[in-house]
């Protein structure tokens, strides 16, 4: 075989080895570790407040000049058409009249096969007793979204400007919980606006 013949051959191996690595790059990723961060609205804290509820945190959660913070433990996340989960620690409680509701181990779901309709869900227990996990926060992607999603070095996956409102479920889970009127707190409740800073795993 000629230089000619090994330097084509060559190239073509490199150019299969350049495809099959950015097609790798838009698979289905691990999510190592990361943080979630949520600026609570106004709206969301006024209504507590309004309503007599206290909020307050599930360990490491912490909330800071009305920042919430929730550590992201695991996961995974197809950058091509971001279905996956993100799976967080920590968590919120809500007290009222000696009624206390956990929401916490939150993930975000965007595996729904239904075109917008992202969730986050989380476990909820009232009173120390499992309910169950519901769908809590709908998730609406910012303007200007687009695919694939693009991590920074191949490993650092950041997303700003999401807004979380209440789902219809957690609406009336809460109502029922506090024992108040359906609709006293409403779907779509503006909840905040989240920024997620989540750490891929490096590609082997």
């Amino acid at each position: 075989m000629n230089v000619k013949s090994l330097t084509a051959k060559a190239g073509l191996v490199l150019a299969s080895c350049v495809l099959a690595t950015a097609a790798f790059a838009q698979k289905t990723q691990t999510v190592d570790a990361g943080l979630t961060s949520v600026k609570l609205s106004s709206t969301f804290t006024g209504a507590l407040e309004s309503l007599g509820v206290t909020a307050g945190t599930v360990a490491p959660t912490r909330i800071c000049d009305g920042t919430a913070t929730f550590p992201i433990t695991g996961g995974a996340i197809d950058l091509d058409s971001t279905a996956g989960n993100i799976v967080h620690s920590g968590g919120l409680t809500l007290e009222a009249g000696g009624t206390e509701a956990r929401l916490e181990s939150f993930i975000i779901d965007t595996t729904s096969t239904t075109p917008g309709a992202p969730v986050l869900t989380g476990l909820v227990i009232v009173n120390k007793k499992l309910v169950g996990r519901l769908p809590l926060f709908n998730i609406v992607l910012p303007p200007g979204f687009s695919l694939p999603l693009q991590a920074e070095g191949g490993f650092l996956l950041q997303l700003k400007g999401v807004d979380l409102t209440l789902t219809s479920t957690a609406a009336g889970a809460l109502n029922s919980v506090y024992g108040l009127k359906p609709g006293t707190i409403p779907a779509n409740l503006p909840i905040g606006t989240a920024s997620v800073f989540a750490f891929l795993s490096w590609p082997k």
